[in-house]
């Protein structure tokens, strides 16, 4: 039997399916709030005033609608959770296409007052919901933690007015910077910063990814970390998006040189192409790092499982948090170890379950699943799969459809943030 969990589920819900979803996870100081979409008490279907097929142009524009509609979710999670927008420290966001976005950001400003924690925002290929234009991620923490999140905005890392966001979030001995790409400083001249393009003309004078990688690197994630006195070696997780997956063998070369024998927890997903604010973009790179000179520490966790890239770490341990890389059922080469879909999730979840227990926890305490499928359609076999793992608990879920994963045969890829009090 599993371990009971030391997480509690906020405002639990069941599903069509039989599906137990847990809109909110509180875990010690934190509150997880996976895989929001505009729907009513948080049920599945796309709630009704936001997919009015008889009237859909009567009233405030679709999406404006389906992101109130999630604002107003959010409220009612953090007032549950004993937590406020103000303690929100990270928000991720994934969009059907890029036009969804501007109504979004007309709600979430007024929602945190001006003040948006790091954010991250890409297109994706498709959601769970029919009519679903957005799903949306919430990282925060509860007013009993006594901790304060401070947002900083350096000098050196502009933000466009339309999103607001911060850059850098420190809270407690966390570090949250926001999705970077190499899109221009200056929009002049863009759209992406000359040096992180191939030359004009020029068929071989660079590798464009890892001109994109080293220039986000090194002018973006480098000093939004120094801004707060940090340094690549504290970053414990990265969430890297590729609009070419193509592209991860050339990536993982500038990572290597860039982290050594010190990478974080890394996750490569594939987003649609085009993928990012900047249309000529090929990547975006989230972290989370913890302060130097805190109390908490960087603990690399090796379970003897085998993970996609070669050399990729296969969980980093920070605290009361677990971050685990990004999970396809593989051999020790990368390859594909087990065919068909069920089999893969089955295969997954045994490696997560042996790398939880390496740390000192169990997969019971998962605080946020988010699932990356080739075919949204083997949806309900995953569920089956956590079901038959975790009977009875109510899951912290997001998934995505992905227009291609690393692994050739891969059906899922699974990102999984497990509690380790």
């Amino acid at each position: 039997m599993p371990s009971k969990p030391a997480t509690k589920a906020v405002l639990p819900v069941v599903q069509p399916g039989g599906v137990r979803y847990a809109p909110g996870i509180l875990a010690g100081s934190w509150l997880f709030a996976t895989g929001h979409k505009g729907t009513p008490d948080f049920k599945g279907a796309m709630a009704r005033e936001v997919v009015d097929t008889k009237a859909p142009l009567h009233g405030l524009p679709k999406n404006k609608k389906e992101a109130l509609r999630i604002f107003s979710n959010f409220k009612t999670i953090l007032e549950n959770a004993n937590s406020s927008p103000d303690l929100v420290v990270r928000v991720d966001q994934y969009y059907r296409h890029g036009q969804v976005v501007p109504a979004y950001h007309e709600v979430r400003r007024p929602f945190f007052g001006g003040h948006v924690p790091p954010s991250t925002s890409n297109l994706h290929q498709d959601f769970l919901a029919k009519g679903q234009d957005m799903e949306i991620q919430l990282l925060a923490v509860t007013k009993e933690s006594g901790l304060k999140p401070v947002q900083h905005r350096p000098k050196d890392l502009p933000v466009h007015a339309s999103s607001s966001y911060s850059p850098v979030l420190v809270c407690g001995d966390y570090v949250f910077v926001a999705g970077q790409t190499a899109e221009a400083f200056d929009h002049r001249n863009g759209p992406l910063e000359p040096e992180a393009r191939l030359w004009p003309g020029h068929l071989w004078k660079g590798t464009p990814i890892k001109l994109e990688t080293e220039f986000i690197l090194n002018k973006k994630l480098k000093p939004a970390l120094s801004s707060v006195s940090c340094s690549l070696n504290d970053v414990v997780k990265a969430q890297v998006y590729l609009r070419d997956i193509t592209d991860a063998p050339k990536f993982n070369e500038v990572w290597a040189e860039q982290f050594g024998d010190n990478p974080p927890a890394t996750t490569i997903i594939t987003t649609s192409n085009p993928g990012f604010v900047c249309e000529a973009g090929r990547i975006e790179i989230n972290t989370i790092s913890v302060r130097r000179g805190g109390e908490t520490k960087k603990e690399r966790i090796d379970a003897g499982v085998p993970m996609p890239f070669k050399d990729q770490a296969q969980a980093i341990k920070a605290g009361d948090l677990l971050f685990l890389g990004g999970m396809m059922a593989v051999d020790e080469r990368g390859a594909l170890a087990v065919k068909g879909f069920s089999g893969q999730m089955n295969h997954i979840l045994d490696r997560a379950e042996q790398i939880c227990r390496k740390a000192g926890t169990s997969l019971a305490n998962v605080v946020r699943v988010q699932q990356f499928h080739t075919d949204l359609g083997d949806f309900k076999a995953a569920w089956k799969a956590w079901d038959k793992r975790l009977p009875r608990q109510y899951l912290p879920y997001s998934a995505v459809e992905t227009p291609a994963l690393a692994v050739p045969g891969a059906l899922v890829m699974l990102d999984l943030w497990v509690y380790a009090p």
